[in-house]
């Protein structure tokens, strides 16, 4: 299922910034709060339930940025896109927050994902340190470029949802 909606802030304003971020959860509940909060810092704003098999979908799509959920449905899908994203010349500068619930995942892992210029969100997750991450990798030039990021030592097998 895909929505995608045009930002606008609380006030029923058009979006005063033309920063589009495309969000990939596979629950509905989580990427109606991401909408929210990102609609409300001025960002347009495109949601997904699912993650693209094409990365030709998301370079049709264009974003500023991704905010990428790690295990989608319970299977390390968000994994596969990441790579695939960080991998394509067309999507390797493309800023990219993971997000996940998976805190022993991430505590192996998270390190590396920095020096690749992904931002890490763990949930459930500070408003604040959402809406900064985002700034800040905007912000940014990423240089994390055509090197992969290795799969986890525990896949989705590990107790932890993502």
């Amino acid at each position: 299922m895909a929505s995608t909606v045009a930002g606008s802030n609380t006030n029923g304003q058009e979006s005063l910034t033309n920063t589009h971020i495309v969000v990939v959860n596979d629950t509905q509940e989580i990427l109606e709060l991401f909408r929210e909060i990102l609609e409300e810092e001025g960002y347009k704003v495109s949601l997904y339930s699912f993650a693209f098999n094409d990365i030709n979908e998301i370079v049709k799509l264009d974003p500023d940025l991704v905010i990428l959920d790690l295990m989608i449905g319970g299977e390390s899908v968000g994994w596969q896109l990441l790579q695939k994203m960080k991998m394509d010349r067309r999507t390797a500068k493309l800023p990219i927050v993971v997000c996940t619930a998976a805190l022993r995942l991430m505590q192996e892992i998270e390190g590396h994902l920095r020096a690749k210029g992904v931002g890490v969100i763990l949930k459930p997750f500070d408003i604040d340190e959402l809406v900064q991450q985002v700034r800040d990798l905007l912000e940014s030039d990423s240089d994390a470029v055509l090197h992969p990021v290795p799969e986890p030592a525990h896949s989705s097998t590990s107790g932890e949802a993502g």
